[in-house]
């Protein structure tokens, strides 16, 4: 038995082994273009774990036959960062191309850690190809950004999972030696999420518990009894993660402060990063509270500054403090269920024309044919307020926004009724 892990093992080396990101890897893509043409620039790898930023860089590096460095951004600090430019220095001749800098989880850096970075990627001494599992536009400063383009790779499907499970049965150096017998493939890919390292994690657990077994079988019951014997070994690297940030958001949405707590507790614990959390707390207070409690948003949009300030330890208090506030706001997700109504609606009515009466009319021609005419202007009404049509004439009278039955927006229903009547059904 290799001492050597199976995802380790199964790390292509070339960009041919490589499956998935078809987009970035296919023929005639991006990536693919780019190693043909022999010019690599700096670039932003973003995507979910297990997707194989890493190994994309790698095998870049490899196509280019140039030195490559790795730095991990979780234990590496500003000293890290100035003695790699200074080895890549030292490594350049005249026109000898640039060495590769790969920076994993690049979204922990901090400014400091990302200004150090920018001279020499200015200059060209490094390439970077930073690898992200988060929002580059919110954690990379902006210099930096804009040197650098953002290629995002997706989760693994159906087809790219089966297409890894066939390579492991086949090629992989101990597996290829026993017989393995595919049953059902549900669990294993629901547990695998699209994460590759994960579902080869999984594999790896699944041979272990019955190496001793002249076939190897795998099968829905098997994945789960496994996986819930072995907790430990499949969230070592933080497998949890998804999991407990998707109690924590469900917590306050449910509107439980003590199970919120404990569930940003185990967050914080676990190492997440506070801005994370800051960011989902925003997300939650419009999709979940939304008009109920219009504060909401402000007190999570002040969190998300204050621990961008702060950081930890003394975030965990301004997190606390919002979770709190938003697990015991009246809840309401109609602002999340009007925008998706109006997002299914474009989808099935295409491209309604705009009313002449609502057009900007900037030239005369335009305001020959109608452009703007008609249109009643409400700061001239009493109230501020005219009955007039604002939805392309197809659509005319369409409900998408529909108050629900919390005081707040008990008021706005009421307002609606009184400016427009039965027009919208508001009642």
């Amino acid at each position: 038995m290799s001492s050597i892990p199976l995802a380790e093992r199964m790390r292509p080396k070339v960009l041919d082994d490589y499956i998935g990101q078809k987009h970035l890897v296919g023929e005639k893509s991006i990536l693919r273009e780019m190693i043909s043409t022999g010019s690599v620039s700096s670039f932003i790898l973003w995507g979910p774990p297990g997707v194989g930023k890493t190994t994309l860089a790698k095998i870049i590096a490899n196509q280019f036959k140039r030195s490559f460095f790795i730095l991990s951004a979780i234990n590496s600090g500003v000293k890290d960062v100035r003695d790699v430019i200074e080895k890549a220095k030292s490594q350049k001749y005249f026109d000898s191309p640039a060495p590769i800098l790969f920076i994993d989880e690049i979204h922990r850096f901090s400014k400091s850690q990302q200004d150090s970075l920018l001279g020499a990627v200015e200059q060209g001494i490094v390439v970077l190809i930073g690898a992200t599992t988060e929002n580059p536009s919110f954690e990379v400063i902006s210099p930096l950004l804009s040197r650098c383009q953002v290629y995002i790779l997706r989760s693994l499907g159906e087809p790219e999972l089966n297409e890894l499970l066939t390579k492991v049965f086949e090629k992989d150096i101990v597996l290829k030696k026993y017989s393995f017998k595919l049953e059902q493939t549900d669990a294993l890919f629901r547990f695998s999420g699209g994460d590759a390292r994960k579902l080869l994690n999984i594999i790896e657990l699944l041979y272990n518990t019955q190496s001793n077994s002249q076939e190897i079988v795998i099968n829905n019951k098997i994945v789960v009894d496994v996986l819930q014997e072995n907790v430990a070994f499949y969230d070592k690297n933080g497998e949890q993660h998804y999991d407990i940030i998707s109690a924590f958001i469900k917590s306050i949405r449910g509107s439980d402060p003590n199970a919120a707590v404990y569930w940003l507790a185990r967050l914080i614990e676990g190492g997440e990063d506070p801005k994370f959390i800051a960011r989902r707390l925003v997300i939650l207070a419009s999709e979940d509270i939304g008009l109920a409690n219009p504060n909401a948003l402000l007190l999570a949009t002040s969190c998300f500054q204050a621990v961008n300030l702060i950081g930890f330890p003394e975030s965990r208090i301004i997190l606390s403090q919002t979770a709190i506030y938003l697990a015991t706001s009246p809840k309401s997700n109609s602002s999340y269920e009007a925008i998706g109504l109006a997002l299914d609606l474009v989808k099935r009515t295409g491209d309604q024309p705009v009313p002449l009466h609502l057009r900007n009319a900037p030239t005369k021609l335009m305001k020959e044919v109608g452009y703007g005419a008609d249109y009643k202007y409400a700061h001239s009404y009493e109230g501020n307020f005219v009955v007039q049509d604002f939805l392309p004439e197809a659509l005319a009278g369409t409900t998408l926004y529909t108050p629900q039955a919390n005081s707040k927006e008990k008021e706005i229903a009421a307002k609606l009724l009184a400016l427009w009547g039965s027009k919208y059904n508001y009642k």
